[in-house]
């Protein structure tokens, strides 16, 4: 008879369960942690069995990267070819939702797993001090995708993580609610012009400014060999079919709202676009679980935040990829 499993030990972080954190991910296993965007499933980032674990407990393509979390700018450095664009995106936005794709430093000890065999390593610095205090505990970068299962929708508390993946992580730390609720933004800084991966929780608006010239966005996906998380066709999804620019809801199905229109949820009944994403994963979950046939959304704004939503709910609604 095969073992029943056990469940994930969710603990409040502590200096003792973060401490537990930094040992148990020396040793190769997993432990998931809040940041400021979503709940990240991290690993050693510099051993191959630890990041083939991650791809293992998500069920993730093994051409899709992971980005690479490190504590202070000056922990990239032995990562990745840092340029002077970077060096000031990292003044400017470092501790943030902000991950910057570099060359990959010659001696990196980054894994190659990680990186999905690119010659560029993705990195950024989280904005939360669990996080913070679990990478120094651990004394090594850790790549971190989302705590979720491969394309479904991402976690923003601690139970998300339990419910999503269970006995595949050794350790869930709970800080709380996310504070921002999307994930990173990903700019690509291998080129001469600076490209827009994936909006996120740093709007392009703000990133223009700062760098002084608009941003490239990315062309048609490669589906074989993406040089970001996150770029994947179909993401972030729930198991309800997703419909969007609904104004109302169809037979059957659940609305999720935006601004002062009635809905099943609303993601912000003022039409603040830093509520509505931080409420978006929470709520698509809450739906998922209820006995709809549909989920249907309303229009969000295209703009600041507005972008990365719209962002994630294209991806959920894209038809299943089923590899």
């Amino acid at each position: 008879m095969n073992p029943v499993p056990v469940p994930a030990l969710i603990e409040p972080a502590c200096p003792l369960s973060l401490a537990e954190g930094g040992r148990l991910l020396r040793e190769g296993r997993l432990v998931a942690f809040p940041t400021e965007t979503v709940y990240g499933l991290g690993g050693d980032a510099t051993c191959d069995r630890a990041v083939a674990a991650i791809f293992e407990a998500k069920g993730r393509p093994g051409f899709n990267p992971l980005i690479v979390h490190v504590a202070d700018p000056a922990a990239a450095e032995p990562l990745v070819e840092v340029d002077d664009r970077a060096r000031r995106l990292m003044a400017r936005f470092w501790p943030g939702p902000l991950t910057l794709v570099l060359p990959r430093r010659a001696g990196s000890p980054v894994s190659l797993l990680a990186s999905a065999g690119l010659d560029s390593i993705a990195v950024r610095m989280p904005d939360h001090p669990v996080a913070l205090d679990l990478i120094r505990a651990a004394g090594r970068p850790l790549a971190a995708p989302s705590a979720n299962r491969s394309g479904a929708v991402s976690p923003t508390l601690a139970d998300h993580v339990a419910d999503s993946l269970g006995a595949r992580v050794a350790l869930i730390l709970d800080g709380g609610p996310c504070r921002v609720g999307v994930e990173s933004t990903v700019l690509d800084l291998t080129g001469p012009r600076p490209c827009l991966l994936r909006p996120g929780g740093v709007t392009a608006e703000r990133l223009e400014a700062e760098l002084g010239e608009p941003l490239l966005r990315a062309a048609a996906r490669d589906r074989t060999a993406p040089k970001s998380p996150g770029m994947l066709d179909s993401h972030y999804a729930p198991a309800l079919p997703v419909r969007l620019n609904a104004a109302t809801a169809a037979a059957g199905e659940a609305l999720l709202a935006f601004g002062p229109h009635p809905g099943t949820l609303n993601l912000s009944p003022d039409g603040n676009l830093e509520e509505a994403a931080a409420n978006l994963f929470a709520m698509l979950r809450r739906l998922d679980a209820g006995d709809w046939s549909a989920i249907a959304v309303m229009p969000v704004p295209e703009h600041g935040l507005g972008l990365a939503i719209n962002d994630r709910l294209r991806r959920a609604a894209a038809p299943r990829d089923r590899r």
